[in-house]
C-alpha cells in the first residue's frame, strides 16, 4: 500500500490510545502496587501491612484535597500542562516510595503520589478527553475507562514478576522510570495545547456557574456509590465465607466481580449510542441494592455467582457513568471545574471506605457491612433519582 494512502489517526484517538496506557501506567504503578509488595514493605521497613496500606489512602486523601483547587487551572490552562507535572510527580514519589527508610518517610512519599494522582490520574484524563473529542466525549470516555478496567488485571503479575526478580525497590523505581519515560512523553505529545474553544491570547470569560443543587445531587450520589464499592470490596470474601462458601469457591466468586465489572463497561460503551448517561448510570444504581438482596436470601455458590454478575455489571457500569453524567448535567465550559471539584468528595469516600468497613466487619461482623452497603446503595438511588427528577423539570421549563 502506498504511504500516501495511510490516514493517520485522528487527534481524539491518538488522545484515548496515549492516555489509556498511562492511566493503567498511573494506577498499576501507585495504587495497586502494595496489594503485591505490601507484605515484603512491611517486613523491611518494620511496619505493620495496615500501616503500609494507609499509603494508598494517603494517596487518595491528598488527591481529593488537591481535586478542588485544580478545577480553576484545568479550565484556563487545560489538562496538558496539569498531565506532565503530575508525571514527573509521580516519577518522583515512586523514587520516595522505593528509597523509604521508615514510616515517615514511607507515608510522605505517598502524599506526594497525591498530589501526582490529582495531577495525572482519572479525572485530569477524563478532562483532556472531553478537550479534544468535543460531542464524541461521551464514548471516548467510555473506551478510556473501559481499558482501566484492565489495570490490576496486568500490574499485579508484572508487580509480582518485578518483586520476585529484583525485589520491591527496584521494581518501584522502575515503574517510576516508566511513569518518567512514558507517561510524561505521551502526555506532552498527544494532548490539546489549550482546552477547546480557547486561543493562545484569548482571557478567560467570567467562570460558567455550577448549579450547586445539582452538584450535590451528583456529589452524594457518586460518593455514597464509591464508598460502598471500594468499601465492600474487602469484605467480599469473608461474607461469600460466612454464607457458607468454601475459601475455594468465595474465591471464584469473588474473581469473578472482576469480570463482571469489564463487562458492565463494555455493555455500557456499546450501548452508549442507544441509551442516555442518566437511564444507564440510575439503572446500575438501582442493580446495587438489589444485588444485596440477592446476597441476603441465598448461600449457594449459584447465589454468589448471580449477585457477582449484578454486582459487578452495575460497578463497570456506574465507573463510566462518573465520567459522563457531567457531560449532560453541567455546561461544557463547566466540565473541567465541576470534575475536578467532584474527585474530592469522591477521593475522600474512596478513603474512607476501606477502614469505616474494616472496623464494622472487626466489631460487628460481614452481615452488619452488608446491610451497611446495602443502606447506602439506598442513598446513592435516591441521589440520582433527584438528579434525573431536575433534569426533567429544567428540560420541560
Amino acid at each position: 500500500m502506498p504511504l500516501r494512502s495511510f490516514t493517520a489517526p485522528s487527534p481524539t484517538v491518538r488522545a484515548v490510545a496515549a492516555l489509556s496506557l498511562t492511566q493503567l501506567i498511573g494506577w498499576g504503578s501507585t495504587f495497586w502496587l502494595p496489594a503485591v509488595t505490601g507484605p515484603a514493605m512491611a517486613a523491611e521497613l518494620g511496619m505493620g501491612l495496615p500501616l503500609v496500606m494507609a499509603g494508598p489512602t494517603a494517596m487518595l486523601v491528598v488527591m481529593a484535597l488537591a481535586s478542588w483547587p485544580l478545577g480553576a487551572v484545568f479550565e484556563r490552562h487545560g489538562a496538558r500542562p496539569v498531565m506532565v507535572l503530575g508525571s514527573l510527580l509521580g516519577a518522583l514519589g515512586l523514587a520516595l516510595v522505593g528509597l523509604a527508610q521508615g514510616p515517615v518517610s514511607y507515608l510522605l512519599a505517598w502524599a506526594v503520589l497525591g498530589l501526582a494522582g490529582a495531577g495525572m490520574l482519572s479525572t485530569p484524563a477524563q478532562i483532556a478527553v472531553t478537550e479534544i473529542a468535543g460531542d464524541k466525549a461521551r464514548r471516548a470516555l467510555g473506551v478510556l475507562i473501559l481499558a482501566g478496567g484492565l489495570t490490576s488485571t496486568l500490574f499485579w503479575p508484572l508487580s509480582g514478576l518485578l518483586q520476585a526478580q529484583w525485589g520491591w525497590r527496584a521494581a518501584t523505581l522502575a515503574f517510576g522510570a516508566l511513569v518518567l519515560l512514558v507517561c510524561l512523553p505521551l502526555h506532552w505529545a498527544v494532548l490539546a495545547r489549550r482546552p477547546r474553544g480557547t486561543t493562545a491570547t484569548q482571557v478567560p470569560a467570567e467562570p460558567v456557574p455550577i448549579d450547586r443543587p445539582r452538584f450535590a445531587l451528583l456529589a452524594v450520589g457518586f460518593a455514597a456509590n464509591g464508598f460502598v464499592t471500594w468499601g465492600f470490596a474487602l469484605t467480599i470474601i469473608i461474607l461469600f465465607e460466612a454464607s457458607g462458601l468454601s475459601h475455594a469457591s468465595a474465591l471464584a466468586a469473588a474473581a469473578f466481580i472482576g469480570i463482571a465489572q469489564w463487562a458492565g463497561r463494555l455493555f455500557d460503551f456499546l450501548g452508549g449510542r442507544r441509551w442516555s448517561g442518566f437511564a444507564t448510570g440510575l439503572a446500575a444504581a438501582a442493580l446495587f441494592p438489589l444485588s444485596f438482596i440477592v446476597l441476603m436470601l441465598t448461600s449457594s455458590f449459584t447465589g454468589a455467582l448471580l449477585f457477582a454478575l449484578v454486582y459487578g455489571m452495575a460497578g463497570g457500569v456506574i465507573a463510566v457513568s462518573r465520567a459522563t453524567l457531567p457531560l449532560l448535567v453541567f455546561p461544557a465550559a463547566a466540565y473541567a471545574r465541576a470534575s475536578a471539584r467532584l474527585a474530592m468528595p469522591l477521593n475522600l469516600s474512596f478513603a474512607a471506605a476501606p477502614p469505616v468497613f474494616a472496623a464494622i466487619l472487626t466489631s460487628a461482623g460481614p452481615h452488619a457491612a452488608l446491610w451497611l452497603a446495602f443502606g447506602i446503595s439506598l442513598v446513592a438511588l435516591g441521589a440520582l433519582f433527584g438528579l434525573w427528577r431536575l433534569q426533567g423539570d429544567r428540560r420541560s421549563a
